[in-house]
Order: structure tokens, then C-alpha cells, then sequence
């Protein structure tokens, strides 16, 4: 670890030997997932609850569901002590990514995970590590901006800025560097149809509701999603019904991404998640483009990047470390 890093985290030497940081990454989606990472490295196995052997079935798309809030955190617990044998004496923290509004350790608001609401999760997953000999802080962030956080360790630019968009269950978007304040871009208003009502907070015309998995098939009660871009990507003869909601699909990306160009300024933009695959990336710039005219705001740039869960782990887990500078 290098000195600069070193200087900026009062206290690390405590918890630093030869030179090495230790901390574990949790991340909290379909299952939780957990990993210890070694100077932003992913070392030995990453750890899943259910086993990644355990298969989910196609209505099961998020096991964490019907789990309530304390027994989620006994089964954080558990993966934490099962990936930190050996070295809980050295741990320097360890970070929890959960899709919600996450503010001061609370969990405000999981449209996705309602049973979390209002979850003291840091300080209740802090007191049940100690029964275990683990002492070290716990920091709760933001999944999406937890995979910020991965992408830019991976990709050495944890100097840098830079947004990602995760589609899945749910629409995050996250940022790196880490800013103080509570937001949910995924749920960004794109359209004012009346209509648009298939948000999971509620909300009328939100980006999630157009474009988050859960939200397509109470829109498409008669196909999943994939069937839904298949028949639109159908050639000679695409259903126009399902070309139409693909169309929607891009420019609500699309207004959302400007939304932030012209709020934010341009830039780097990271598309992740297990709903990429449904992205026609020229589509998406040409919409793009007819929302961003002026020209010091169209320097932005669109990559894919791989859906990882061990990117989240190490995203987590750098949020983590940077806290205890703080």
C-alpha cells in the first residue's frame, strides 16, 4: 500500500502488517455474496449464501426477499466469519453493499428489500461480528455505488470520476469518488405518462419502472423479458408492441444519462448488470445524441463492462476502507 494511502487513514498502521490491508466486501443481491479482499485483491474463494450449488428457481430472482432483517444479518455474520478465518485479528473493515438509500449506517429506504427499511445494519452487523472476536468498523453503502467503487479499483482510476448504471432487478446508478447525501438516480422521472406507474416505490414515471427486470414483467404479464426483446430484435418481422416498449426501454436510459450530462458534466459512463444484454448501444447514442446538443456537454463516453459480483466485493469493501479515513 502506498504511503500517500497510508497518510490519508489515521489509524491503519493498527490494523496493517507488512504492509498488507485486510478487509472483507459484502454484497446483498440475488443472494449475499462475500469475499476477502487483500490490498484491493480478491484473495482464496468468494463466499455465497444460498451456495452458489443451490440453484434459484425462475420466480426466485432475489432469494433475500422474504428474509427477515435479523436474519439477514446473522447470515452477514456468518459469511464474514467463514471468509475472514485466520486473519479477524488484522481486518481493517468491512463493507456491506445493499440496493437502498443508505444513510449514516440506516438503510432509509429499499424499495426492492422493504423489510430493511429503517435497518440499523452497521450497528447491529458491528455488535453481532464481536461475539465472533471481529472488532472491525462496518460501512454500508450503496450497491451501485459499490461497483463505481470496484470498477475504479480494478481499472486503477480510484483518482478519477466516473457513473455506472446497473440494470437488473432493480435500476441503480452509482458514483465514485463517494459524496455524503441520500439520492436514487435509478429512480430518475423520464416520462410524464400517467400511466407509467410500474415503479416498485410507487412513483409515477421513474426510470425503474420502465426499466428494472420486476418492473417489465408486471408490464408484460404474458412474457419475460427476454421473450419481450427477442420478438423486437425479430427479423423480417419484429412484434410492434415489443419494438415499441425496446424503443421506450433506450430513451429512458438515454434521458437519464443526459440528465445527469447536464447536471453533472460529461464524462466516463459504465453500463453493468444481467440486463445489458438487452442494450442495442447504437440505439442508445443516437438517442442520446438528440438529447445532448451542446457541445461542451458531448464529450461523454458509454462502456459494458461484466456483470461481477466480485467487482461489488471489492467495491464494497474499498468504501469500506475509505471510511475509516473519514
Amino acid at each position: 500500500m502506498s504511503a500517500a494511502v497510508s497518510e490519508a487513514m489515521p489509524g491503519m498502521e493498527e490494523t496493517v502488517t507488512n504492509g498488507t490491508t485486510k478487509m472483507v466486501g459484502v454484497v446483498m443481491a440475488e443472494r449475499l455474496y462475500a469475499g476477502l479482499i487483500v490490498d484491493h485483491q480478491l484473495v482464496g474463494e468468494m463466499k455465497s449464501l444460498p451456495p452458489a450449488s443451490v440453484k434459484l428457481g425462475a420466480d426466485e430472482d432475489n432469494s433475500m426477499v422474504e428474509m427477515p432483517t435479523d436474519e439477514v444479518i446473522e447470515a452477514i455474520c456468518r459469511l464474514v466469519v467463514d471468509v475472514a478465518k485466520g486473519s479477524e485479528a488484522q481486518l481493517l473493515a468491512v463493507g456491506v453493499a445493499v440496493p437502498g438509500l443508505i444513510k449514516n449506517g440506516v438503510v432509509e429506504e429499499a424499495p426492492n428489500l422493504p423489510q430493511l427499511k429503517g435497518a440499523r445494519v452497521e450497528m447491529k452487523l458491528m455488535e453481532k461480528l464481536a461475539t465472533h472476536g471481529i472488532s472491525a468498523k462496518v460501512h454500508v453503502v450503496n450497491d451501485a455505488d459499490a461497483v463505481a467503487a470496484g470498477l475504479a479499483s480494478k481499472h486503477d482510476k480510484l483518482d478519477h470520476f466516473l457513473r455506472v448504471w446497473t440494470l437488473g432487478t432493480g435500476i441503480g446508478f452509482g458514483t465514485y469518488p463517494f459524496t455524503e447525501g441520500v439520492w436514487e438516480n435509478g429512480h430518475t422521472v423520464v416520462t410524464l405518462d400517467d400511466k407509467e406507474r410500474y415503479c416498485g416505490c410507487g412513483g409515477r414515471g421513474h426510470l425503474e419502472g420502465i426499466m428494472g427486470h420486476r418492473s417489465m414483467r408486471l408490464r408484460f404479464l404474458d412474457m419475460e423479458p427476454e421473450e419481450v426483446f427477442a420478438a423486437a430484435n425479430r427479423h423480417p418481422d419484429p412484434d410492434a408492441r415489443c419494438l415499441d416498449f425496446k424503443k421506450l426501454w433506450h430513451k429512458a436510459l438515454a434521458a437519464a444519462t443526459a440528465s445527469s450530462i447536464h447536471s453533472r458534466g460529461a464524462g466516463r459512463f459504465y453500463l453493468t448488470g444481467y440486463n445489458v444484454r438487452f442494450l442495442d448501444m447504437n440505439m442508445l447514442k443516437d438517442y442520446l445524441h438528440q438529447m445532448v446538443k451542446m457541445s461542451p456537454l458531448q464529450s461523454y463516453m458509454l462502456e459494458v463492462v461484466d456483470d461481477s459480483q466480485s467487482t461489488r466485493v471489492l467495491g464494497a469493501a474499498v468504501a469500506a476502507e475509505q471510511a475509516v479515513g473519514r
